[in-house]
């Protein structure tokens, strides 16, 4: 497990409050909780002071949503540090998390690690120029296209070194990018298209190469069975006596 810890004091600002604007939004989602559980508000405030300083958390941000939560600084710094989703550290322009765990390793994900040391440099690190930062994370829940990265609010899935060294340099460009698959995929459906319900039973319309049905059709309306009687079956089960009771109506033995 990697250890959280704060950016080193040279690279943290000198203060931060939150904008008039996203003070009157941490006071709305106060307003949301009892009073005197205004610490429930504490993650929504962190996002929001996350997104103000530029994608990552200062000491001086964390300090403020204890301030303005009336929590104790150590309470929030527990949060910060205890969820990944919150950067402690300056990230780049374009911040790419990239999926580590099984499934994506298993799809090449380690030939995309050799792509960001190569565009980007170390994880951790924020290019020259302040447009890439990368880090490897867990598990983003896109195992269906492995392998992916998550870049600032978006996924990019069935990636290969070729198209994502192209995605980080279309990104530097500012070029338009496709997000989602990178390949002849939509969503999470089969490359080249669908293979299950490709075509059209018993409506009248053209049988597109779908199997016959393997299973005998319900019964028409005019067979249907009257109310009180049981449904769609086609002839009456002959009844069979209780369990326990013998043909001729006495109770059964184990030798019977």
């Amino acid at each position: 497990m990697a250890v959280r810890r704060l950016a080193p004091a040279e690279k943290q600002p000198k203060e931060f409050a939150f904008t008039a604007e996203n003070l009157d939004w941490a006071k709305g989602q106060i307003a949301k909780y009892p009073e005197g559980r205004q610490a429930s508000a504490v993650i929504p405030l962190l996002w929001r002071a996350q997104e103000q300083a530029g994608g990552w958390v200062p000491q001086k941000a964390i300090e403020h949503v204890a301030d303005v939560l009336s929590m104790p600084y150590i309470r929030v710094l527990e949060v910060a540090t205890f969820y990944t989703m919150f950067n402690l550290e300056p990230v780049g322009k374009h911040h790419v998390q990239l999926c580590g765990t099984t499934p994506c390793v298993l799809r090449g994900a380690d030939a995309l690690k050799k792509v960001c040391h190569d565009k980007i440099g170390h994880e951790h690190h924020v290019s020259p120029d302040g447009t890439f930062s990368w880090v490897e994370v867990e598990c983003l829940g896109a195992c269906v296209n492995a392998p992916m990265a998550q870049i600032n609010y978006d996924y990019y899935e069935d990636l290969t070194p070729e198209n994502f060294a192209k995605l980080l340099d279309d990104l530097a460009a500012g070029r338009p990018v496709k997000t989602g698959p990178q390949i002849d995929r939509q969503f999470s459906a089969p490359v080249g298209g669908p293979i299950t319900l490709t075509g059209h039973v018993g409506d009248g319309r053209p049988d597109v190469g779908a199997p016959a049905p393997t299973q005998e059709p319900a019964l028409a309306d005019a067979d249907a069975k009257r109310p009180g009687e049981a449904a769609n079956v086609r002839e009456e089960g002959v009844p069979k006596p209780p369990v326990g009771v013998g043909a001729r109506g006495r109770r059964t033995t184990r030798r019977e």
